[in-house]
């Protein structure tokens, strides 16, 4: 019976990425993001509960990815489109205007040959060589849902947004070494990256939400760690 526990809370993880691509086409970016975000615990405890059980297994892997590109993948990709069909293209003739929101789906290709390439990467164990798609998706939830009105009202902005489609989908596959919140210990030295993260990040999320500014910080939160990897190295 335990063998299937792990399984089980991947396909929670699986139905909650369906869920919130419901959400998304439908033009509800915040309630998208919720299940994002309960797809991420759901992603977060299958693979725990494996290891812990020890029931881990090939068709659990694979499983995992595929639930992962819907709930990473497929769903801010979906935010993304569903924001771009709202945007006025006045200045493009209507058969282009009219196919360019698919550009969206472009970080869903990227989101899969990202996670086919970590399970092949052995490199990968205690760090992240590429953007991790659920950081991906949680920027993209969270910038849509703070700012989607405010890049919308302007060309400027909606252009910046197809812009960054093609910066994070290249973000996740590029050979960036981005460094893991996983502990072998928990002193101080050896870990001084992570726990300066840990710290700043729990400031730039909770900012925002008391000065009215909504879930901008999980977004900036996503961009510090690209940055403060990129900078340190790891």
């Amino acid at each position: 019976m335990k063998k299937h526990i792990p399984n089980t809370i991947t396909c929670c993880n699986l139905v909650s990425g369906c869920v919130a691509t419901v959400f998304a086409l439908y033009g509800d970016a915040p309630m998208a993001l919720l299940w994002i975000v309960i797809g991420a615990v759901f992603d977060f405890f299958d693979g725990m509960s494996a290891r812990l059980l020890g029931v881990s297994s090939p068709i659990g892997k694979e499983l995992d990815s595929l639930a992962d590109d819907v709930t990473f993948g497929v769903a801010p990709s979906s935010i993304v489109f569903s924001f771009l069909c709202g945007c006025p293209f006045e200045e493009l003739p209507e058969s282009i205007a009219f196919f360019l929101p698919f550009v969206a789906f472009v970080m869903a290709a990227f989101s899969a040959l990202r996670l086919a390439k970590f399970n092949l990467d052995e490199r990968q164990t205690t760090s992240f060589i590429g953007l991790p798609t659920p950081a991906n998706a949680l920027f993209w939830g969270a910038l849509i849902v703070s700012m989607g009105d405010t890049l919308g009202a302007t060309p400027y902005g909606v252009w910046a947004v197809i812009a960054m489609v093609f910066v994070s989908s290249y973000l996740l596959v590029a050979e960036l070494p981005l460094f893991a919140l996983k502990f072998k210990h928990w002193g101080w030295k050896g870990n001084e990256v992570k726990y300066i993260f840990l710290l700043t990040s729990a400031v730039m999320i909770v900012l925002p939400i008391v000065m009215g500014w909504g879930v901008i910080g999980i977004a900036a939160v996503i961009a510090w760690y690209v940055l403060l990897s990129v900078v340190t190295g790891k």
